[in-house]
């Protein structure tokens, strides 16, 4: 039996003991629907291999050499990973279009007494659903975009609003970057399809008749560009902007960028594309920062010349509609905790 996948919701719902992804290891690396698991029956030099000879050869060819590696693969996974499953497990399995691949390991799951399916379609049918999702219809969610100066902890207000009972999306998150110049973080970024299926799955976790905070982005996030439904719903979404003053920004700062402060090489390389934009002289007085060891002085030098000019720009262009603005003294994590205190209240009482 086929599984014919309508919505999305089918793969998010789905009543299947396992989701089996029979693509090769870079396929999957790329993107996967949620909760697969990786069993290939092609590793990704088999994969070319097989490709080669189909186009230059023969696809007959082709396909019988294939055909014998998959089921030597397949074997290897039955007397491994999969050799504990009892009898009535069900698995749902997948590869790119539904084709040869899934077929053939989903019939020797069946002829062994497993109750697997496959997905009519394959990968292809999945990855259709999510263009449909983020890229031709428009989001169903009513989204509230948290913004303020760099440095005003909006990141780290995100968690503490969800566990006051506040709808959050942290874009960041899954985009695994901080959103800005000095933003990379350990691991490096997901695939822009990757970052789309977490997307997509995230929003569907979330209630659209009730506010969705967002912190406020640049249209990219590192190298993952904001599919368009996101992206639209987000320039036209109201605004809640948080305040501080420039002592605390810093302070913030120079905590939440340590393990990037801590490496000055890297940190001088990081910066030296904004001479170009802000002039050699500021550049220069950061890189004497940085060899110095002043921290709190450069997190407070980069917010004030750069970080804030390019915020005030963008304000200036947008012109976002703001509900409401908070503004703290302090941004410890005690005084965190009392500003999404009032940030919940507010968020609890509007109506978009």
């Amino acid at each position: 039996m086929a599984l014919v996948a309508e919505t999305l919701n089918t793969f998010f719902t789905h009543d299947f003991d396992c989701v089996i992804d029979v693509r090769s290891p870079a396929e999957f690396a790329e993107d996967r629907v949620p909760g697969a698991i990786n069993l290939p029956v092609l590793d990704n030099e088999e994969r070319a291999r097989v490709g080669t000879i189909y186009k230059q050869e023969s696809p007959f060819k082709a396909r019988k050499i294939g055909a014998a590696l998959v089921f030597r693969n397949a074997a290897a996974h039955m007397a491994g990973p999969l050799a504990h499953h009892p009898g009535g497990w069900r698995p749902l399995v997948y590869c790119w279009r539904g084709g040869q691949r899934s077929g053939a390991f989903t019939w020797m799951l069946r002829e062994i007494g497993w109750r697997a399916e496959v997905v009519q379609g394959g990968y292809k049918t999945y990855r259709r659903l999510v263009t449909r999702a983020l890229y031709d219809n428009a989001l169903p969610h009513r989204l509230v975009q948290l913004g303020g100066y760099t440095g005003t902890a909006k990141t780290a207000l995100l968690p503490r609003l969800g566990a006051r009972g506040i709808q959050v999306l942290d874009l960041e998150g899954l985009a695994r970057h901080r959103g800005s110049l000095l933003g990379e973080m350990p691991g490096g970024q997901p695939a822009q399809k990757g970052f789309e299926s977490d997307l997509v799955r995230a929003l569907h976790a979330l209630d659209p008749a009730l506010p969705v905070v967002v912190e406020a982005e640049s249209s990219k996030i590192g190298q993952i560009n904001l599919p368009p439904a996101l992206w639209d719903a987000m320039k036209s979404a109201p605004w809640i902007e948080i305040a501080a003053p420039i002592e605390a920004r810093a302070r913030y700062l120079a905590e939440a960028y340590e393990d990037i402060l801590a490496d000055g090489p890297r940190l001088t390389q990081k910066l030296a594309p904004l001479r170009f934009f802000r002039g050699h002289g500021i550049v220069d007085r950061w890189d004497t920062m940085i060899a110095d060891g002043a921290r709190l002085a450069l997190c407070q030098s980069l917010a004030e010349d750069h970080y804030d000019p390019a915020y005030r720009t963008s304000m200036r262009a947008h012109a976002p509609r703001i509900l409401h603005r908070e503004e703290t003294s302090s941004l410890t994590p005690k005084a965190l905790d009392k500003l999404a205190d009032r940030l919940a209240g507010h968020l609890q009482k509007i109506r978009i």
